[in-house]
């Protein structure tokens, strides 16, 4: 039925059936706390949505992004992180625990259903470390048109969306001070992140994570190596297929940057070939 609909109805129609079906199963669902262990670190979350009840309310190993961070790079206690495309805080969360009351979590997230969430979930953990921004990370300050699903992104023009607040980068960094390490996982929008990161990359060198999401948004933008020309020359590279790893080195990986994939980038790692 969903490929009839999508065959046959308006693009903008169909979205907003689709956004009117999100809205309808919110209704129906009955939201509950879960508490389990994230990475590490014994958390409560709310769970008000079918796709967080999927995500969410089950025990977490420590993902390999984050470990390999907080091994090799400035992911350590005291650390400023930005999160861009937080959903629902539970990746900010844990960030929020391996940098520790001395550190910063900026995290931002456009749906506003998932901002809201993120913000009662800060909370229910005690994290003041941690702060929520409804937003959208992007190449230029001011406002975009938001596509508000569940797990939403960047409307295209023919697509039923919302007003939200665009935010970039650097505008970031000088309202909070430099990152040491930035986290973007926004559903095809990495290359405007990156063009809006311009200024804290040279300036600043914080270490990198980049969800990649080519076939899935990113190719409406670019590709793989449109999003590598935006990294400084001298990072160090890796890729991995899934957050369970493993991490590799760019010229050994690079062929899984033609799908859904995952990408560290070290700063410091002057002269590393890129394969």
């Amino acid at each position: 039925m969903r490929q009839l609909l999508r065959s046959v109805l308006p693009d903008r129609l169909y979205t907003q059936l689709g956004i009117a079906r999100d809205r309808f199963a919110l209704a129906r669902f009955r939201p509950f706390v879960a508490r389990h262990r994230y990475g590490g670190f014994e958390l409560s979350v709310h769970i008000e949505d079918a796709m967080a009840r999927g995500w969410y309310d089950h025990d977490w190993p420590v993902l390999a992004e984050i470990a390999v961070l907080a091994e090799r790079g400035r992911l350590v206690e005291g650390a400023r992180v930005f999160d861009i495309g937080a959903h629902q805080g539970l990746v900010a969360m844990v960030l929020g625990g391996i940098v520790g009351e001395r550190g910063q979590v900026v995290a931002v997230e456009a749906t506003p259903h998932n901002a809201a969430i993120a913000r009662k979930n800060v909370a229910a953990n005690s994290l003041p470390q941690v702060t929520v921004m409804h937003a959208a990370g992007a190449d230029v300050p001011g406002v975009l048109q938001f596509s508000p699903r569940m797990n939403g992104h960047v409307a295209d023009a023919h697509e039923a969306s919302v007003d939200v607040r665009a935010v970039t980068v650097d505008e970031l960094t000088d309202a909070h001070g430099a990152p040491h390490v930035l986290f973007i996982d926004v559903e095809g929008y990495e290359l405007h992140v990156l063009r809006g990161a311009r200024r804290t990359l040279a300036d600043h060198r914080p270490d990198l994570f980049v969800e990649v999401h080519m076939g899935e948004g990113l190719e409406r933008f670019g590709d793989a190596d449109d999003l590598l020309a935006l990294l400084p020359d001298d990072y160090e590279i890796l890729v991995s297929k899934t957050d369970a790893g493993p991490f590799v080195s760019l010229s050994e990986g690079r062929d899984l940057l033609r799908g859904h994939s995952r990408i560290v980038a070290l700063a410091g790692k002057r002269g590393v070939a890129r394969g």
